[in-house]
C-alpha cells in the first residue's frame, strides 16, 4: 500500500511530463504504419536494400513540413491581404459593432477603441503581468511541441525494442496475443489521426463557402481559423467562430445573425454527425463513446484530455477486449 501511495503521489509531480510522453507515444503510435510503408519501399527500381527506418521517419517529417510550407504558400498571399484589409477596417468596423449594441441599448455610451481596451477584462493595471504570462505559455508550448516531436521520432527509431521489451514483460503463453493487440492499438490510432485532420478540414471548407455566400468578408481568413480550431475540441470551434461574428457584424445585423446561425447548424452538425461517424468509421469506436470520451477527457485534463480522448477510449476497447476474452 505504501509503494502504491507513493508511486502515485511520484507520477503526480511529473504529470506534465508524463503527459508529454503520451503524447509522444500517442503520436509515434499514429505515424507507425506511415513509417513501415515508406520503410518497405526500396531505394533502388533494381536491388532488394530497403530505405533505412531513421530515414523514413525523417522522410515524413520532412513531407508533413513541405505539405504545410506548401498550403501557406498556396493561402498566404490571399490571407496577407485579407488579413491587411481586415487591420485596416478595424476601427470601422469597431464602429458599426459599437453602434449597434447603442442601437440595441446593450452599450450605453460611446467608447473609443482605447478605452474599450482599457476597460476589457483582463486588461487592468496587470495587463503586463498577464502578458509576460501569455508569452511564457506560448514559449512553454512552442517547448512542448519540438519535444514531443523529437521524442516521437526517437520511439518511432527504437519502435521494434521498446515492443520486444514490453512483451517480455509477459508470460510467454500471453506474449502472441499482446502483440496482436499492439498492432491493433496501432490501427486505430493512426485512422484517429486521418480523422482529426478530415475534420479539420471539412470544417475548413464549409466555413469558407458559408461565410462567402453569406456576404461575409475576410472569409480566407476566418476559415482556416476555423480549420485550426478545429483541432482544438470543445472550445476550439467556439473560439473560432468569435472572430467570425465579429466580421459579420460589420457588415449588417441580419448578415451576422445569418452567420450565427449558420456556425451554430455547422457545429451542431459536426458535434453529433461528423465527430461520431468520422470516428467510429475510422477508429471502429462507438459514436456513443467517442462523446463520453470527449467529455470524459475534456473534464479531466481540459483541452489536451479531449484532444488525446478518442485515441484513448480505442487503446482501452483494445485492452478490455483482450481482458474480457481472458475472462
Amino acid at each position: 500500500m505504501a509503494v502504491t501511495g507513493i508511486t502515485l503521489w511520484a507520477a503526480y509531480i511529473v504529470l506534465d511530463a508524463l503527459l508529454i510522453v503520451y503524447v509522444s507515444a500517442v503520436l509515434a503510435i499514429g505515424f507507425s504504419p506511415i513509417v513501415r510503408g515508406i520503410e518497405r519501399q526500396k531505394m533502388l527500381p533494381i536491388g532488394s536494400r530497403r530505405f533505412p527506418r531513421w530515414f523514413a521517419i525523417l522522410f515524413l517529417y520532412l513531407a508533413i513540413l513541405g505539405a504545410a510550407g506548401f498550403a501557406i504558400f498556396l493561402i498566404l498571399p490571399p490571407l496577407v491581404d485579407q488579413a491587411q484589409s481586415l487591420w485596416a477596417n478595424a476601427p470601422q468596423m469597431f464602429e458599426k459593432w459599437q453602434g449597434f449594441l447603442i442601437q440595441k441599448g446593450w452599450l450605453k455610451e460611446h467608447l473609443t477603441i482605447r478605452q474599450a481596451v482599457e476597460i476589457a477584462p483582463g486588461t487592468g493595471g496587470d495587463a503586463v503581468n498577464k502578458v509576460a504570462s501569455a508569452l511564457a505559455n506560448v514559449a512553454g508550448g512552442i517547448f512542448g511541441v519540438v519535444t514531443i516531436l523529437i521524442l516521437s521520432f526517437y520511439i518511432l527509431v527504437d519502435e521494434k525494442n521498446l515492443r520486444e521489451s514490453a512483451l517480455r514483460l509477459l508470460p510467454r503463453e500471453r506474449r502472441e496475443r499482446a502483440d496482436a493487440a499492439a498492432r491493433d492499438v496501432t490501427v486505430k490510432v493512426s485512422a484517429w489521426l486521418g480523422g482529426q485532420l478530415l475534420l479539420s478540414l471539412v470544417i475548413g471548407v464549409t466555413t469558407a463557402i458559408g461565410l462567402w455566400a453569406l456576404g461575409v468578408p475576410f472569409f480566407y481568413v476566418l476559415a482556416l481559423v476555423a480549420a485550426i480550431g478545429e483541432l482544438i475540441p470543445v472550445v476550439g470551434p467556439i473560439l473560432s467562430a468569435i472572430p467570425a461574428l465579429l466580421v459579420a457584424v460589420s457588415v449588417s445585423p441580419k448578415t451576422a445573425l445569418l452567420a450565427l446561425i449558420y456556425l451554430v447548424v455547422q457545429q451542431q452538425l459536426e458535434n453529433h454527425v461528423l465527430v461520431p461517424r468520422i470516428m467510429s468509421r475510422q477508429v471502429g469506436v462507438s459514436a456513443v463513446t467517442v462523446i463520453i470520451a470527449l467529455l470524459i477527457g475534456g473534464s479531466l485534463a481540459g483541452i489536451v484530455g479531449a484532444i488525446l480522448a478518442v485515441p484513448t477510449a480505442a487503446i482501452l476497447q483494445v485492452v478490455a477486449t483482450e481482458v474480457f476474452a481472458e475472462d
